[in-house]
């Protein structure tokens, strides 16, 4: 059985972080949607439909096989009440939540055809609906979710606990039985890890430098860094090879991104190769304590949020610069360069050089060439690809 992600019209939702990424590709919890089905489902292998401007920045897989194929749309996420209902489907039906398609299991024939034309159709198929589905309907439930989401990614990756692991004693951890630490990882003196009320994953290769002090549920992903005597709260994921440091509560970082000093991080998601300056703040709570509001990135509307704490999302090489004071609900798009003295606008559209003077746009070669030289530390080659697709979206901005 093969499987194939698809997108629904709700991907413009999450603009701009899908902007640059495939949905399948959104970091929650400790894996990407996509790593979580790929354990559910014992699969190693999976193709993806993708628009055109991400076709070689991400793989596309193919269909050679004779098999049926499994769709998953890349909104939804495995639970064992899903499994078990994928479990039971036959090939020609699909799995229906509030109208949305969730899985179906279509023909190798049709699914072929469905592939070569680079979109997932529901004709013909039996609909079966579901009560529950775990779902993203907008930027803030990747938030919402992250903490149960870590919980569930360790029972899905299998972690073992550090008191299940004989002969391993560490006087930073204070509940064994809820700290998870891989191989290879770098623990310096002074570091406090308090698991009482969420687990602390550590995954192999991270580093946790000297004084700093975990309260989970928190993930460091692989190869990451936590900088001397940060303060990580509940509800964060730092992706792999970030460096993150100072105050941070309820945020997702997806990879290669710095926040590397002081400064304030709250209810808050990053995107890939983005660099928060020294004492960046993000405002995550209103004065006046209401419900906050975001614009969607497509329409411009307002969106209420219904939710009290929302800091910033920022999309792929944005940075900010030292002292940055970014508004609550900001929306900031890819590669944006913030120096402003004051507090920022709530929407930063994609490819702008916003400084005291007001926004202007950030010459393309210009945004390339600070990418390449980013990247290049991390030993990261910036691809023709990867340059087309940011060529397209400066284009569409």
């Amino acid at each position: 059985m093969k499987i194939c992600f698809f997108e629904d019209k709700q991907v413009e939702s999450f603009y701009p972080l899908t902007l640059t990424r495939p949905m399948d590709d959104l970091r929650l919890g400790i894996l990407t949607i996509r790593e979580k089905w790929l354990r559910a489902l014992d699969k190693t292998s999976y193709c993806r439909l993708l628009p055109k401007h991400l076709k070689g920045v991400f793989e596309q897989g193919n269909m050679t096989e004779s098999d049926e194929v499994t769709w998953i749309n890349s909104r939804f996420l495995p639970s064992q009440d899903l499994l078990s209902a994928i479990n039971e489907l036959k090939v020609g039906q699909r799995l229906v939540f509030k109208n949305v398609s969730v899985v179906a299991k279509v023909s190798h024939e049709n699914s072929g055809k469905l592939f070569n034309e680079n979109i997932f159709s529901e004709q013909g198929l039996e609909k079966i609906e579901l009560d529950k589905a775990i779902h993203i309907e907008h930027l803030w439930d990747l938030l919402s979710l992250n903490s149960y989401e870590i919980e569930k990614d360790i029972q899905l990756m299998g972690l073992k606990a550090v008191s299940e692991r004989t002969n391993y004693t560490l006087d930073s951890v204070h509940h064994p039985s809820n700290t998870f630490i891989g191989e290879d990882v770098m623990i310096e003196p002074g570091c406090i890890f308090i698991a009482k009320d969420g687990p602390v994953v550590i995954q192999d290769g991270a580093t946790i430098e000297a004084g700093s002090i975990l309260r989970g549920p928190v993930v460091v992903g692989e190869g990451a860094t936590v900088k001397m005597a940060a303060r990580i709260y509940g509800g964060t994921t730092i992706g792999p090879v970030c460096k993150v440091g100072g105050e941070v509560s309820g945020c997702i970082f997806h990879s290669y991104s710095n926040k590397a000093h002081d400064g304030f991080a709250g209810n808050s998601i990053f995107g890939q190769w983005v660099n928060l300056g020294a004492n960046t703040i993000t405002s995550n709570l209103k004065n006046d304590y209401k419900n906050i509001e975001v614009t969607d990135w497509t329409s411009k509307e307002q969106i209420q949020t219904g939710k009290q704490f929302l800091g910033t999302v920022m999309a792929d090489h944005s940075k900010t610069a030292i002292n940055t004071m970014l508004n609550t609900g900001t929306i900031c798009g890819v590669s944006s360069n913030v120096f402003i003295d004051e507090l920022s606008p709530k929407v930063i559209d994609s490819f702008t050089w916003l400084g005291p003077r007001g926004p202007a746009i950030y010459r393309f070669e210009k945004a390339i060439e600070v990418m390449q030289a980013m990247m290049k530390r991390r030993d990261v080659e910036l691809t023709d690809d990867y340059e087309r697709m940011m060529k397209h979206i400066f284009t569409s901005r």
